[in-house]
């Protein structure tokens, strides 16, 4: 696949095994006694010959309990003191998987310059307790937590980027007074309609990836959008974008659409990611002559007929479709002079003559440095 890159997330977590045999260690760096692998304590409670234990019998009585000489203590309200060690001039305040569960207990209004906070991975469910930080915040990620509404960004106006992906949000509201929003991203969330951004007329990049929405629509008054990422939606048709000048970037994998002539609307697109879709043709492309990138993979498109007008691409990924012919490669690609890397496996052009498919495409298309992950020596 391509690198459209994003904030997201969204699958980008790597898992990593620990092999059996590892040692675990604690935090002070130190061999862990009681566990031998990544799968937790071993079962056995390993103690020194040479101490001295004062309650000996613990070692042997699962039903011990000391719980006469437990000392009293004070009890602590959850998140009250996570950020006593952080310096009051601080310009950000990260806080990510530390089971946060309420926003006004981190005392916030202590921190006088903050523009950035980062709260991703916590327990959240209500956006409150920021207003405080309303004269310096820029920046604020909730990303990966429980919240359910878009309430509690009165006030923030100064805000430029807000990421409340990974979220159960249903609507997008009581955003339209953040003018100066620049960066939204809603992913992973339960949105089935585009709406409530009214006001965000300086808006670069939308990313409503792995959502529930059927439409692209309510997108007129986003002037200066530029990045439009809709993926893994069930969106039907490419409409909505005609009123979108500065849009270069669009992102709508994983959809259904199968006619790409509504894009004659948005003539200054530069990058189209739409793999895995419904497409059987690039009939419709024709007029977007300013596009860099495409990719189609994963597709039902048997032929290239519709390039031949886009003389400024660079890169084509066009795997697991049904292509067959390098006659017609030739003809829609040779030409293109900034073409440099081109994506045909798992086409019938690739599939029936393995051994010498790259050699067939570097014959048709000499200006090529990359077929398919393969750079091409020169």
């Amino acid at each position: 696949m391509p690198a459209p890159v994003n904030k997201d997330g969204g699958d980008g977590h790597a898992h990593i095994e620990v092999p059996e045999e590892h040692t675990v260690h604690r935090s002070d760096g130190e061999p862990s006694p009681g566990m031998k692998n990544s799968k937790g304590w071993d079962g056995k409670l390993r103690v020194p010959k040479s101490a001295l234990l004062s309650n000996p019998e613990a070692l042997s009585d699962p039903e011990y309990s000391d719980d006469d000489n437990v000392m009293n203590g004070e009890e602590i309200v959850a998140d009250e003191d996570l950020l006593d060690d952080e310096d009051s001039e601080t310009e950000e305040i990260m806080c990510t998987h530390s089971r946060i569960g309420s926003i006004p207990s981190l005392r916030l209004e202590r921190f006088k310059h903050v523009a950035r906070i980062c709260l991703r991975q916590n327990s959240i469910q209500e956006i409150d307790g920021l207003q405080c930080l309303a004269a310096t915040l820029e920046d604020v990620d909730l990303y990966d937590n429980l919240i359910n509404h878009m309430r509690g960004f009165d006030g923030l106006t100064k805000l430029k980027c807000l990421d409340l992906s990974f979220n159960k949000i249903k609507h997008i509201k009581n955003i339209s007074h953040l003018t100066e929003l620049k960066d939204l991203f809603l992913i992973a969330n339960k949105i089935s309609r585009i709406e409530g951004l009214e006001g965000l007329g300086k808006l670069t990049s939308l990313e409503l990836g792995s959502n529930r929405i059927r439409e692209m629509r309510n997108l007129e008054t986003l002037q200066n959008l530029e990045e439009l990422w809709v993926a893994k939606n069930k969106i039907t048709a490419l409409t909505g974008l005609a009123g979108l000048p500065k849009l270069r970037l669009l992102s709508i994998q994983s959809n259904r659409i199968k006619d790409l002539s509504p894009l004659k609307e948005v003539p200054t697109l530069e990058e189209l990611y739409i793999s895995h879709n419904m497409l059987e043709s690039l009939e419709g492309i024709e007029e977007n002559t300013n596009l860099r990138v495409i990719d189609i993979s994963n597709n039902q498109i048997s032929s290239l007929k519709g390039l031949g007008n886009l003389t400024k691409l660079e890169e084509l990924w066009a795997s697991y479709n049904q292509i067959a012919d390098f006659n017609e490669v030739e003809k829609e690609l040779k030409d293109k002079k900034e073409l440099t890397t081109v994506y045909f496996e798992g086409n019938p052009l690739q599939l029936r003559g393995p051994a010498l498919y790259r050699n067939k495409v570097r014959l048709a298309l000499p200006q090529i440095r990359q077929i398919d992950a393969t750079f091409v020596k020169v």
